[in-house]
């Protein structure tokens, strides 16, 4: 072992499949030059969360799945009425990196790490490899993660920042659904 962790344990890369995907991605100004299709790209430390916010938490211990899906949701808000790109990052998952795309949007991610990797560690990478990193917004509550992302150029958003983020973006998109709601009626109040 030379410095740093033993041979089989030194963390790997996030495949580079995953930054090509055709669909996530847009050719921009010179040739070979990659852009997300959304600038802004919100990462989440998705345990990190799950065991910061209190409700969560609760939830946690009874059922881990509706924790998930809970954060899941509450996300999904963030990412239509801001219209930014979210990654949601779980630790290890077996060998390879897993990718779901719970809303059918390609800018809506939830990424399992391969069990060589942690969230931290993709969280990173993701950071790394953004064209403008001063883009990428990291929620987490982990203060050694929030001290190399920043240094990376990053914005960190503290769990209790992106929660009352979320709550505004759900309200956002609840009185857009309201203001539809009343064209609607109106257009049907004139049609009887």
């Amino acid at each position: 072992m030379q410095g740093g962790l033993p041979s089989q344990a030194q963390p790997r890369s996030i495949p580079a499949a995953f930054f090509n995907t055709p669909a996530l991605i847009r050719r921009a100004g010179r040739a070979g030059c990659l852009a997300v299709a959304f600038e802004k790209h919100l990462l989440v430390d998705g345990a990190n969360l799950l065991h910061a916010w209190p409700e969560l938490r609760a939830l946690l211990k009874r059922d881990r799945e509706a924790a998930r899906s809970q954060l899941v949701r509450r996300l999904g808000a963030v990412h239509d009425a801001e219209q930014m790109r979210v990654t949601l990052v779980f630790d290890g998952r077996g060998e390879e990196l897993t990718v779901e795309r719970p809303s059918g949007h390609v800018t809506f991610s939830v990424l399992h790490t391969p069990s060589s990797l942690t969230a931290d560690d993709v969280i990173e990478q993701l950071v790394g490899k953004a064209a403008d990193a001063s883009l990428c917004y990291v929620a987490t509550g982990d203060q050694a993660e929030r001290q190399t992302i920043e240094a990376a150029g990053a914005v960190w958003v503290p769990p209790a920042d992106l929660a009352a983020w979320l709550a505004r973006a759900e309200t956002r998109i609840a009185s857009g659904v309201a203001g539809l709601n009343r064209d609607n009626q109106r257009k049907w109040d004139r049609h009887e």
